[in-house]
């Protein structure tokens, strides 16, 4: 009887451990991990509560996913019946971008690079079909990079500089 007791007594105190017992939850709709040279983080979609941490060198939002997106962020009707290849990579950059022309005459191209505000950083003649755009001299933003073709605007590029 005795040994019965101890035995019951274990298994209560052991419940009441487990009811006490808390962990956090969270239900996300996706998440993963991202390394690269400058580290690694982990992330998800869908957390509800997150804190945010500012410091001189920028700031870090716990929890919440820092969304990265690469786009084409417009294209005129006229281009569309050119049978014209235009990639920019790698994006995001450091510093260089290479933007290449394919299937297309390059003679009468040339590229412009916008920032955030529309301020216009460099107009350049296209002169080769891999053209290497330096972005080792500009600060850490997004930029529009547009192939025009004479005063119509073939393709824009959002380019993201880390």
């Amino acid at each position: 009887m005795q040994h019965k007791r101890l035995k019951l007594s274990v298994v209560f105190l052991l419940g009441l451990g487990l009811i006490g017992l808390q962990a956090q939850e969270n239900v996300n709709a996706t998440g993963g991990n991202a390394s690269g040279s400058g580290g690694s983080a982990s992330y998800s979609v869908g957390q509800v509560v997150y804190t945010s941490n500012t410091e001189t060198d920028g700031s870090v939002t716990q929890g919440v996913q820092q969304p990265y997106e690469i786009w084409v962020a417009t294209a005129i009707e006229e281009a569309q019946a050119i049978n014209l290849l235009v990639t920019a990579y790698p994006n995001p950059t450091t510093d260089y971008l290479t933007l290449r022309i394919d299937e297309f005459d390059i003679s009468n191209l040339s590229y412009q690079l916008y920032d955030m505000q529309g301020k216009l950083l460099r107009d350049e003649k296209i002169t080769s079909n891999h053209t290497s755009i330096v972005m080792s001299n500009l600060v850490a933003a997004t930029y529009f990079l547009k192939v025009v073709q004479g005063n119509r605007e073939i393709k824009t590029f959002k380019i993201v500089k880390n």
